[in-house]
């Protein structure tokens, strides 16, 4: 992820790993930030945190290998079971992606 997405890690949090930082705003006003890409490993399965519309990266998923999804998480309960090059295209995926989000 710090290769991706030419950020160091951080913590954000007492549990979450994050590389790079994008500000964000909501229609009400509401802002915050939230990092580039992130991960933290939970009990039952590794959180990675992206900035990726997943219908969008369909045929990626479906490469990927085992994996369940959640709203902008991605969880990998094994990561030896899963395909390393696809993982990291997902992830310079998702960079690009929060990248052009925070300049909006």
């Amino acid at each position: 992820m710090e290769d991706a997405s030419g950020e160091p890690p951080v913590m954000w949090g007492t549990n979450i790993v994050g590389f790079g930082t994008r500000r964000y705003r909501y229609a009400s006003g509401r802002t915050g930030e939230t990092p580039f890409v992130g991960y933290s490993p939970r009990g039952t399965a590794l959180s990675l945190y992206l900035a990726l519309e997943f219908d969008d990266v369909r045929e990626d998923l479906d490469k990927l290998g085992p994996h369940r999804l959640g709203k902008g998480c991605l969880y990998i309960t094994r990561l030896a079971g899963v395909d390393e090059k696809v993982l990291i295209e997902l992830i310079e995926r998702s960079v690009a992606a929060a990248r052009q989000l925070g300049e909006s």
